[in-house]
């Protein structure tokens, strides 16, 4: 089970940039996507409905804001959109599939660094989530987690950690967060399943020349269920092209789908 997920940064933008060639090539079982910026009307060009793949668009009620996406090559046998939550439904921040035999998700968490206004909201988005999440522990069937999750969890996971410890994204109550659900509530960080070179990160600022010299940020993370921690196989961070200001996460898994109910 090949599983990629991207922060696209509007994805018309990053269709421009080659995003579907590359797609094309890369053999996944299930692609999700965060800050499609689009409503689903406007991706009428077939490369937004690529062949072989079940796709789902999930909106912002803002339009050229948020959004989620899932394509998958195997039929879900359930779609979910949203948490059942207004506030983060409008905003278009989760999307899931349902197989027999494990879920798959696209997660877009807000980013505070805007301001406090929108660092309140992540806080109370962290906390439907963690409940979210607790719940969906209690079942036997696995789910991965794909997305942009905006928090920096370790000093490996940043590359100035030094200069952001008071940042939106790497503040201690965001690290406790997913430390928290690591360590108490049964859930894994697939990347970090296998043995990583330093400094590999997901997001790069646009300022200065952030990418050129790799001052980055690991902000996209497959979350899973930790039943599924030794099924993790390879895991790559794409850097040969670029889509969008942040990386596409490749992970493989020793795992075939089910898709009988």
């Amino acid at each position: 089970m090949r599983v990629i997920t991207i922060n696209v940064n509007g994805i018309r933008a990053a269709a421009k940039k080659g995003l579907f060639h590359w797609l094309s090539r890369q053999r996944a079982d299930l692609v999700c996507l965060q800050e499609t910026k689009a409503q689903e009307e406007q991706l009428t060009d077939a490369q937004f409905h690529p062949k072989s793949f079940h796709c789902s668009y999930f909106d912002a009620q803002k339009k050229g804001y948020s959004g989620t996406a899932i394509y998958s090559r195997h039929k879900p046998i359930k779609i979910i959109k949203g948490l059942g939550i207004d506030w983060i439904d409008n905003e278009a921040r989760y999307l899931e599939y349902q197989f027999s035999n494990v879920s798959v998700a696209s997660v877009y968490m807000p980013s505070g660094s805007s301001g406090d206004v929108r660092q309140e909201f992540k806080y109370r988005m962290m906390d439907s989530m963690h409940e979210h999440l607790k719940k969906r522990r209690k079942s036997k069937k696995p789910i991965v987690l794909c997305g942009d999750w905006n928090i920096a969890h370790t000093e490996a996971d940043i590359r100035n950690w030094r200069g952001n410890l008071k940042n939106s994204g790497f503040l201690p109550v965001e690290r406790k967060w997913l430390t928290d659900l690591y360590s108490k509530h049964g859930y894994a960080d697939a990347f970090r399943q296998l043995p990583q070179k330093e400094h590999e990160y997901t997001w790069w600022s646009n300022r200065g020349q952030s990418w050129d010299k790799n001052v980055g940020w690991r902000l996209d993370y497959h979350i899973i269920t930790d039943t599924l921690a030794d099924k993790v196989h390879r895991t790559r961070v794409y850097r040969d092209k670029r889509f969008s200001d942040h990386a596409p996460l490749i992970i493989d898994y020793n795992f075939d789908i089910e898709t009988k109910s």
